[in-house]
């Protein structure tokens, strides 16, 4: 049976688990192109970066024997964790790394950060839906033309928050936003 493993995105893999998410971004079915431009515009290096800097595990990446094989990106927002992408490699899609990388994920944020984990997900993607009501996700509701005019469907697990302190969300500041830049002007 292949050996199933994760890890925090390291630099050197960035360039990569980037493409593979502009990748995946362009060949879903279920997202208006309106969207995955808007995506695409969104989800920069720079951004990945300033998520790892918040924590590293943000940008994670899913491995079979060794071999990355799918990635998880997500970000904090005020006492949740929001997935924004979660996505296995077409190389890899035939293996129980989905799966894996359901469980990962929650083993991995249920801390005692967060009140839920929480994602959304278009009503049509019936694979996804399956998938985290598998893993204990349940529809909290049903968002109509909520993104550039498609309906959204958000689904949330609750955890046990124990700390009392909380997070800011995910925002860029002037000095997240300067970071960033330099970091595209250098190539990173």
């Amino acid at each position: 049976m292949p050996e199933l493993g994760y890890h925090a995105a390291r630099p050197d893999e960035l360039d990569m688990i980037h493409a593979e998410l502009m990748a995946v971004i362009d060949e879903s079915p279920h997202y208006s192109e309106r969207f995955k431009e808007h995506e695409k515009s969104r989800l920069t290096k720079g951004f990945l970066r300033a998520l790892q800097r918040v924590d590293p595990f943000h940008v994670i990446i899913l491995t079979q024997d060794g071999v990355p094989g799918g990635g998880l990106v997500s970000g904090p927002e005020t006492g949740s964790i929001f997935r924004y992408w979660s996505w296995i490699f077409p190389s890899h899609r035939q293996s129980r790394l989905g799966i894996y990388g359901m469980r990962v994920f929650d083993e991995h944020w249920d801390n005692g950060k967060f009140h839920k984990a929480f994602t959304w997900v278009r009503p049509e993607n019936e694979v996804a839906l399956a998938l985290l009501r598998r893993y204990g996700y349940e529809q909290a509701a049903l968002l109509r033309q909520q993104i550039f005019g498609q309906d959204y469907v958000v689904m949330e697990k609750f955890y046990t928050k124990l700390t009392e302190d909380y997070d800011s969300g995910m925002n860029m500041g002037r000095i997240a936003r300067f970071k960033a830049r330099v970091d595209m002007l250098l190539g990173r």
